[in-house]
């Protein structure tokens, strides 16, 4: 690397360079990462998930048809489910390589409401 007198543009200039190979800068000032996820930038989306009974549920999104794979709760099949990511980055969680959402709400009520008994799903 240069030092010395002359050399602030020749510096500025590497540095420039050198953003690109961060990954958090590139992700953000490329404009990729909307079209790669699957809810298009939102934080939540709605979706229908597939009937059977696993440690993992497929869930195709309402608003543009992707499949994605989703930790369920018991009593979750064959209604409306909103989808909310697990943590930050978009990284999984747990032992489950691969799954990087988790349901929120069934049938629009709260999977923590449910869980502790303070609400019952719609019967409809």
């Amino acid at each position: 690397m240069m030092s010395g007198l002359r050399t602030a543009r020749k510096l500025r200039s590497h540095q420039g360079d050198q953003k690109w190979h961060d990954k958090q800068y590139k992700k953000a000032h490329l404009g990729t990462d909307l079209n790669t996820n699957p809810f298009g930038g939102a934080s939540h989306a709605k979706g229908i998930p597939n009937s059977a009974i696993w440690k993992c549920v497929r869930v195709q999104l309402i608003k543009n048809g992707k499949k994605i794979t989703v930790v369920p709760v018991l009593g979750v099949e064959n209604d409306e489910v909103l989808v909310a990511g697990f943590s930050c980055k978009g990284h999984a969680v747990g032992d489950i390589p691969g799954v990087h959402f988790k349901v929120a709400k069934v049938a629009n009520v709260f999977l923590l409401a449910l869980y502790k008994g303070k609400k019952e799903k719609p019967r409809s």
